[in-house]
């Protein structure tokens, strides 16, 4: 684990905790921009990269001089500008940058406390940098370490259990806002994972059987209509089918509003659910008197007693994630000694040889086996008693290292 003098790992980025949907829509990363960002990644001096952009956060895990160079690859790659950044914006170096990546991988940072959505993202990122050449050491143990605690918190605690994410309440939204829903024209307009997973789920509970979906490629929507056995109607049909409907659920990924008042033409009742990021639905529909417009953001407001259940686990998945992160920094710690041990040995290896040309020219029959037998087991018990005082006592590593530095006057290039 050789980096550079002054390379540190560092977390940089924003999430819904202080970007509103708009902000977040600003940095927000097409696959193209993140295969772009990587690629000019390489060629800025960053060793590891893996990058993370959801709905809820856009996030840069990496190694880095400073931690602008990450800030500055992100805002070449998006609309989002240094400034806008830095109001909403989180850097968090080393060991917070380490502790951070855990608790987003564990849901425990998530919008909607839980949702283990962003553990696939993770991977998926990790992959992509790896591919790329993208993926030291570190960060690969890193990634798995986060992997395997995401697993422990799933499988050992109950802090995803119940349904809960932004689908499930935006469902949640609909049964409760809207009478006989059985009986309403529901229309999904985009393929978005989020509109597809409320589509299912409304489904499943309204027992509603007539659901349009429109997508501007056609095919598309008729792979997706055919799961859930939805009408699919034509691009061109949007407005007539906005008009004929009560509720429309918008998941498109486009980067300006699809839906705006112009459309609308229906004087009932009207209920808009925006599940894009950026949003996707003009805020001019709030002009019309019967339009009610609800956007992600809210719906993720939406805590019922499921998510106070999931409150009394954070405990528990802090507890495994404190073990396993545990181990990782332990492993890291010991990456720290061993430009010191390698030091060490050297320089007591140097001692030896001199030593021993010294005894040679005085001594007759001098035993160069035995000589180099005994001396070489000395120099690895001697080593061996510094690595185990550097691994137990690890509160005072630094200070340890600092003056075994200063005894053996030892030069080492050592920067984890």
């Amino acid at each position: 684990m050789q980096h550079h003098k002054s390379t540190h790992f560092y977390a940089i980025g924003l999430s819904y905790l202080k970007a509103d949907a708009e902000v977040r829509g600003h940095f927000s990363l097409s696959d193209t921009a993140r295969t772009n960002l990587l690629d000019q990644a390489k060629t800025n001096g960053v060793e590891s990269l893996v990058v993370i952009s959801t709905c809820n956060r856009t996030e840069l895990y990496g190694f880095a001089e400073h931690p602008y160079q990450l800030i500055h690859l992100l805002c070449e790659n998006t609309k989002g500008t240094v400034e806008e950044f830095q109001d909403v914006a989180y850097v968090y170096k080393n060991k917070e940058a380490i502790s951070h990546i855990f608790r987003v991988g564990s849901g425990l940072d998530s919008q909607i406390l839980g949702d283990f959505e962003i553990i696939s993202q993770i991977k998926f990122s990790a992959r992509l940098s790896k591919s790329k050449g993208l993926l030291n050491s570190f960060s690969e143990r890193l990634i798995n370490s986060v992997i395997q605690a995401s697993k422990r918190i799933k499988t050992e605690t109950e802090l995803s259990s119940g349904a809960t994410s932004v689908s499930f309440a935006s469902v949640q939204y609909i049964l409760n806002n809207v009478e006989n829903i059985s009986d309403k024209n529901i229309l999904l307009f985009g393929t978005g994972k989020i509109g597809r997973n409320t589509c299912e789920n409304l489904v499943k509970h309204s027992k509603n059987s007539h659901i349009t979906l429109i997508n501007r490629t056609k095919t598309k929507a008729e792979e997706v209509a055919g799961k859930f056995n939805l009408v699919v109607k034509d691009y061109v049909d949007l407005e007539s089918e906005i008009n004929n409907s009560d509720i429309v659920i918008v998941a498109t990924g486009a980067q300006e509003p699809t839906v705006y008042k112009s459309l609308i033409s229906t004087t009932k009742p009207l209920l808009i659910l925006d599940l894009s990021i950026p949003k996707n639905v003009s805020e001019d529909v709030m002009d019309l008197s019967n339009v009610s417009l609800v956007h992600m953001d809210d719906l993720a407001k939406i805590t019922d007693d499921t998510l106070e259940k999931r409150r009394a686990y954070i405990p528990n998945a802090e507890a495994i994630i404190d073990e396993i992160m545990g181990d990782f920094n332990a492993w890291l710690d010991t990456l720290k000694f061993v430009p010191t041990i390698q030091a060490i040995k050297h320089k007591l290896t140097d001692l030896k040889n001199s030593e021993l040309n010294t005894q040679r020219k005085k001594i007759a029959d001098f035993n160069e086996d035995q000589a180099e037998l005994i001396t070489n087991n000395i120099i690895q018990k001697i080593t061996n008693q510094f690595a185990h005082h550097l691994r137990e006592d690890s509160a005072t590593s630094d200070e340890s290292l600092e003056l075994i530095k200063k005894i053996f006057q030892l030069e080492t290039s050592d920067n984890v």
